[in-house]
């Protein structure tokens, strides 16, 4: 399996992400919030679902597979990754919510440290009552959720009314939409603004895992 690495090689957290449903893992989201997360002092590995993959080499814009398959591809990536510290496994999107499936195992295996989800999809957008949150209920795996307040994915609004674990913790971006990006003439804020909250938010709350 190929990773992209970004970040010092003795950093002693590592960050393994897989990119969202629709865009690569070399996307401007996924370039910029790995560049920030190592300037946290954060090693960041970013790797690929095989159906993305394909893409890449020429291959047909299939959506992505069920998700059972993606967690057996997550899950190869963690076998694969060499990582000697703490581990926390994510993505972004789509990518966090299939390590969200399988984190619980790997946590209680010792396998990682913490669930790292940027702008988690609580529910397909328009469609609010088809919620992706019974997993989230009891998860004992420290986990970090970087959501935008107007995701169509998840509003604050409707995530304070979700029944999630206590060992989750929201960090939330004013006025982002599901890739964190705010409104800056409402808001007053850009999107670099809302990645650095994000990355700051990471690596405090990384700092923390053993």
């Amino acid at each position: 399996m190929d990773f992209v690495m970004t970040g010092d090689a003795a950093a002693r957290v590592t960050v393994l992400l897989a990119h969202g449903a629709g865009a690569a893992m070399d996307s401007p989201f996924m370039e910029r919030i790995a560049a920030l997360l190592a300037a946290q002092g954060l090693r960041v590995a970013r790797f690929e679902f095989a159906y993305m993959a394909q893409r890449r080499e020429g291959g047909s814009k299939r959506p992505p597979p069920k998700v059972e398959l993606l967690q057996e591809e997550y899950r190869a990536a963690v076998q694969a990754l060499a990582c000697d510290g703490p581990l926390i496994i994510g993505g972004k999107s789509m990518g966090g919510r299939v390590a969200s499936l399988i984190a619980e195992d790997l946590f209680a295996a010792g396998r990682i440290a913490g669930l790292l989800c940027l702008g988690y999809p609580f529910h397909p957008t328009g469609k609010p009552e088809k919620l992706r949150t019974e997993h989230l209920a009891a998860l004992q795996v420290p986990t970090l959720i970087c959501q935008s307040t107007r995701d169509p994915f998840g509003t604050r609004e409707e995530v304070a009314g979700y029944e999630l674990s206590e060992r989750i913790a929201l960090h939330w971006l004013e006025d982002g939409d599901h890739d964190l990006k705010p409104r800056k003439r409402v808001s007053g804020l850009d999107h670099e603004d809302n990645l650095q909250s994000a990355a700051s938010a990471v690596a405090e709350w990384a700092a923390r895992l053993g």
